[in-house]
């Protein structure tokens, strides 16, 4: 990775990791093999490692300014593997109120069965992390634009408080809603950045798969301990590929992401069947000076408040000609989903509330489409709320 260290991000995410190939392939081969001969390779199980794998995974270093990265089955994936890597019965994690709902749910529901204290805390307010810092803390964690309520973190002064308290506390940030074309937390003083390449790193909905991000000595006990031999979330090569297909085009899919969902903000903040616009480029949006300071520009993700009941929302969303009502983010099409009854659905009554989710709020992934089209789109649908 030497070579390309001070290159162009364009250049490093198509080139980092390629290996001259005995018949001097453009693309590198799939290695679809389970096992390894032990006396002529590097590899020895694809449970551990696999060529395919190994050429994402210095990609994601290279692109987020890690010294290794390990991929892994799914974003999910990626994150129990380092959490339970980082973590033993007795520690203690400050989390971020707002962040995705599958997370959430292993965090709350889960971790504490085996030991683990989680503490939800607005870090929004910095106040609340450094008054709840313990000699048992071994995580923070957070996402910044948080999901959904795009909600901006300062990486740099969260993890300034945690270090100064103690410098071994591990800050994880999930960096999936910007990808390393936007964000790289890790130069912000992050330990760990988990993803879920799944979304914009690969770009296409047509796999699933996730990364860790950090210190070589970190990522290599998450490859032996939370991989190997405690989630065995082991990403195929076949996906391996896909990815590193995907990430060949991620700085311009992500220009034309932020594009559209700024064009798209403006026709929002119009019209009046909306209560509010979520989106850090909104100049009065709160962390919006914070998005300026870590931020290359503001993301494809955006959020609205619409007016109507539950009801009269749930079969607006069904109108949709160009957008699809459907889960996740990051893809060439537009989606469209209702939190508080799809990604966010393991929150109770009140965690929405805390985290600042509304009965009306819609989460929107700006795609690719022409934004004339997705304007148009969203404009009937809206209209049947007015």
């Amino acid at each position: 990775m030497e070579e390309f260290k001070n290159m162009d991000f364009a250049t490093r995410q198509i080139h980092v990791g390629k290996e001259p190939d005995q018949y001097g392939a453009l693309v590198p081969p799939i290695y679809m093999t389970s096992t390894f001969e032990a006396v002529t390779s590097q590899y020895f199980y694809s449970r551990i490692s696999n060529p395919s794998l190994t050429l994402v995974e210095k990609k994601i270093a290279s692109l987020e300014h890690g010294e290794a990265a390990l991929a892994t089955a799914s974003g999910i994936g990626a994150i129990s593997s380092a959490l339970w890597t980082a973590l033993n019965a007795g520690d203690e994690i400050i989390a971020s109120e707002t962040i995705y709902g599958c997370t959430f749910s292993l965090l709350k529901e889960n971790m504490p069965r085996f030991g683990v204290k989680v503490l939800f805390v607005d870090m929004a307010d910095i106040e609340n992390i450094s008054r709840n810092l313990t000699p048992r803390t071994k995580v923070v964690y957070f996402e910044t634009p948080c999901n959904p309520t795009l909600k901006v973190l300062d990486i740099a002064a969260i993890a300034k408080v945690v270090h100064d308290y103690n410098p071994d506390i591990k800050v994880f940030v999930d960096n999936t809603f910007c990808s390393p074309y936007i964000q790289t937390p890790l130069t912000l003083g992050a330990d760990v950045v988990v993803h879920s390449a799944t979304k914009y790193i690969n770009g296409h909905g047509d796999l699933l798969a996730g990364f860790v991000v950090g210190s070589s000595e970190f990522i290599e006990k998450c490859r032996v301990i939370g991989v190997k031999d405690m989630t065995g979330s082991v990403m195929s090569p076949m996906n391996a590929f896909l990815v590193a297909r995907g990430l060949k085009t991620l700085d311009v899919r992500m220009e034309k992401h932020c594009s559209n969902a700024e064009k798209l903000v403006e026709f929002l903040r119009q019209h009046p069947a909306v209560e509010k616009v979520y989106y850090p480029g909104l100049e009065d949006f709160p962390g919006h000076e914070i998005a300026k300071k870590q931020m290359s520009r503001f993301g494809g993700m955006l959020a609205i408040d619409l007016k109507g009941s539950r009801e009269q929302i749930g079969e607006a969303l069904q109108k949709f000609e160009v957008c699809t009502l459907a889960v996740s983010l990051g893809d060439a099409e537009t989606l469209v989903e209702h939190p508080a009854t799809m990604t966010h659905s393991t929150y109770s009554a009140e965690d929405l509330k805390a985290a600042g989710i509304s009965e009306g709020m819609v989460r929107i992934s700006v795609g690719l489409e022409g934004i004339d089209d997705l304007i148009e789109d969203f404009r009937r649908v809206l209209d049947t709320l007015v």
